[in-house]
């Protein structure tokens, strides 16, 4: 059963055009996925790119980027609002709110993080300054919201290096949590604090070829959690710790780009039960950030149809 809910003209997001963009024909779906009854609920529906939606942890909104700015909408597709973030109108789909919903951290496209409260809309770095080439993109938030997990690419060109790191979320050291010439992507802890559960290609043999693994938060005990011939990004742990949701690739695909039929999957914080919960047009901007609900039963996610959904 789908359900859709009539939303804003494409003409009242007035996304300004930044980075990549639809092709003709090409829409963005923001959509709302319930498990428990497999409903699919559209609440925007939009001529321009948007990506990446965030739960608000009071239930009520929905957070993503377009036009390298923030967005905030009403779960019944009302109440569209430009988030005001400062000086920052660089952002990308790398964004991931406080534990207590007041603030929101964000990875700029020059290359660094910031911490923006939403009440206020001044940007605060957080990273730091690098002798040589080096960007954030950040993932996830400790439950105490005390660290930053982040994807750290070292250097410049094919010989750059994706590694995974920390740092505290007032500013510090970072700190190195995996150094492998394989790349990895998307860290994001468990409820709990004790895991950090991420995408990498450490025990690939294909370039490209990423699965989902875990380690604890001190980048020890590696543990790998999908198999198969498909490529496998993303992996979002629901505020209840009970159900990871991740994107599926066909097998293949090289990284995690753009207008693939790819699928949403779930399994257990343990692997288990892998299963199939939504198929459809999309991938790059899809689900790149934690986008659950706080009642664990519902999560948001995008699709990008060409032509009739």
């Amino acid at each position: 059963m789908t359900t859709h809910v009539k939303s804003s003209p494409a003409t009242e997001l007035a996304v300004k055009n930044y980075g990549r963009q639809l092709v003709p024909g090409q829409r963005s779906l923001l959509a709302i996925h319930d498990l428990a009854t497999g409903t699919r609920r559209v609440i925007l529906e939009t001529n321009h790119l948007i990506e990446a939606p965030n739960w608000t942890p009071d239930g009520e909104q929905l957070i993503f980027n377009g036009g390298g700015q923030l967005w905030r909408i009403g779960l019944d597709g009302s109440d569209l609002q430009l988030i005001h973030t400062g000086l920052l109108a660089d952002l990308n789909n790398d964004h991931v709110l406080s534990p207590d919903g007041r603030s929101i951290y964000v990875s700029s496209n020059d290359g660094h993080l910031y911490k923006i409260r939403l009440d206020a809309g001044a940007p605060v770095r957080v990273s730091n300054q690098h002798d040589k080439p080096f960007r954030y993109y950040l993932h996830g938030v400790s439950p105490d919201e005390r660290e930053l997990a982040f994807v750290g690419i070292e250097g410049s060109g094919p010989e750059a290096r994706r590694n995974l790191y920390v740092i505290a979320s007032e500013g510090g050291t970072d700190r190195r949590l995996l150094d492998s010439a394989k790349p990895s992507d998307g860290p994001e802890y468990s409820p709990d604090g004790r895991w950090i559960y991420f995408s990498s290609e450490l025990r690939s043999s294909k370039p490209g070829h990423a699965q989902v693994f875990r380690m604890d938060r001190n980048g020890g005990e590696i543990r790998q959690f999908t198999f198969d011939n498909r490529v496998n990004w993303f992996p979002h742990i629901s505020p209840d710790g009970s159900t990871i949701v991740f994107l599926s690739y066909p097998a293949g695909t090289i990284g995690h780009p753009p207008d693939k039929d790819v699928i949403i999957r779930s399994m257990t914080p343990e692997g288990e039960n892998v299963t199939d919960v939504a198929a459809f047009y999309g991938g790059q901007g899809t689900i790149n950030v934690n986008s659950w609900a706080p009642d664990s039963r519902r999560f948001a996610y995008i699709e990008y149809p060409i032509g009739r959904s």
